[in-house]
């Protein structure tokens, strides 16, 4: 069975000795984008091709019992066109290692029963996911897990739940859907000096615009649904780490529990990660027009964006962020009604969850991707709306969602 979890050694090392041993020249560290096209996307060493093939083999066969040949048995323990894409991930968040998964809530679930046992107690936002908090509130409770939500942007709030038995310190940032925006640095300082380990979710900011490993962070997730695929055609999830011992464990309880992705998908991840680098920008350069514009619309009473000047977590978000990305919540000052007029009048946001695709989408949070909240401390607000603004051209997109709020 094969044990590396992305490159299982330096990326940047693999990199080159693949390099030195085709005779090529080794130069500087290459930059983002140049990772995400290259880093374990060598051409094809039979055929030439330049794509990384799809492997949908289910099974390989072995030169003898238990004489591995690249060291691959059966898909679900590990297959090739996944390993590519562990290591394309491992290099973009600067870690040693990468799992991927079917989804990113399979991820999170891995990766908790990895750090968790019955008693232990973990941190999360007080304005989490709404899949995290079903996750933790509806399943992990029942195996004796405990939990408290905070404000994680506010370090003293965070020693108030920190308990003796707490374990885990999961943060999302920015946050789903209220754009908070926490310390990764300073959390991480914490965390540790409480014993536990701290995840960071970053799909809202995608590997190109923050790296929390860099930043002290133990373990990074992402759901690769959304920016990392980028084309609102797959689902995937994965974890990247530089902590040996401990991405063993994810790979032996992935492995154990079955939690992979088919080739396919890993494939279309892969394809889609090229362009991150190219689409991040966009997505950054038409959020800020729609930013703008929703600023100054009389229907609107407050936008969430870590750009703006007045967002309390502009300071941290300019120093730990590339930009400041491409997801936009606002509040409409009429009410919910009007709210929900809003995500039905647009014609160019089309309304639906998810988010991270090439397309601009609009949705309302308390009756769609958090309605798993309602009732608990972590409710969003039923005015707001949030909005996963694509790479459309930005005069249409934003004269769009102005018509829709004027109908409101």
């Amino acid at each position: 069975m094969i044990t590396a979890c992305g490159t299982g050694d330096s990326w940047l090392n693999l990199l080159y000795r693949r390099r030195r041993s085709r005779g090529r020249s080794v130069g500087p560290m290459p930059g983002f984008s140049t990772n995400a096209i290259h880093v374990g996307q060598e051409p094809d060493p039979t055929t030439g091709a330049v794509i990384t093939p799809i492997h949908p083999s289910s099974t390989f066969a072995q030169d003898g019992v238990g004489g591995l040949r690249a060291g691959y048995e059966y898909s679900r323990s590990a297959n090739p066109t996944r390993t590519a894409l562990q290591e394309c991930l491992a290099a973009l968040e600067g870690g040693r290692h990468a799992v991927a998964f079917g989804s990113g809530m399979g991820a999170s679930d891995v990766l908790l029963r990895v750090l968790l046992k019955p008693g232990d107690h973990v941190v999360i936002p007080h304005d989490a996911y709404g899949g995290t908090f079903r996750l933790v509130d509806k399943v992990l409770t029942g195996w004796g897990i405990e939990y408290t939500p905070a404000d994680l942007g506010d370090l003293d709030a965070l020693r108030a739940a920190l308990r003796p038995t707490t374990r885990l310190v999961w943060c999302e940032t920015p946050t789903n859907p209220l754009l908070g925006v926490a310390d990764i640095g300073a959390l991480a300082g914490v965390a540790q000096s409480a014993g536990a380990r701290l995840v960071v979710d970053n799909t809202f900011a995608s590997p190109y615009l923050q790296n929390p490993l860099a930043l002290g962070a133990d373990v990074v997730l992402h759901s690769t649904t959304k920016y990392v695929g980028g084309h609102s055609d797959v689902v995937g999830g994965a974890l990247m780490t530089s902590d040996d011992e401990l991405a063993q464990r994810l790979l032996f309880t992935q492995n154990s529990v079955g939690s992979v992705p088919g080739p396919f998908d890993a494939w279309l991840t892969l394809r889609g990660v090229k362009t991150l680098a190219v689409r991040m920008e966009r997505h950054c350069d038409n959020a800020e027009r729609i930013v703008e514009m929703l600023a100054g619309h009389a229907a609107v009473s407050q936008v969430l964006y870590p750009g703006l000047a007045e967002h309390p977590g502009h300071e941290v978000a300019a120093k730990q962020m590339r930009r400041f990305g491409g997801m936009v919540s606002f509040t409409v000052a009429a009410g919910r009604e009007a709210a929900l007029r809003v995500c039905a009048g647009t014609r160019l946001f089309t309304l639906a969850e998810s988010l991270g695709g090439v397309e601009s989408l609009i949705e309302h949070p308390a009756a769609m991707t958090h309605a798993s909240v309602s009732g608990s401390a972590l409710e969003v607000p039923d005015n707001l709306v949030r909005l996963s603004v694509g790479i459309e051209d930005a005069p249409d997109l934003a004269d769009d969602l102005r018509a829709a709020l004027d109908r409101a």
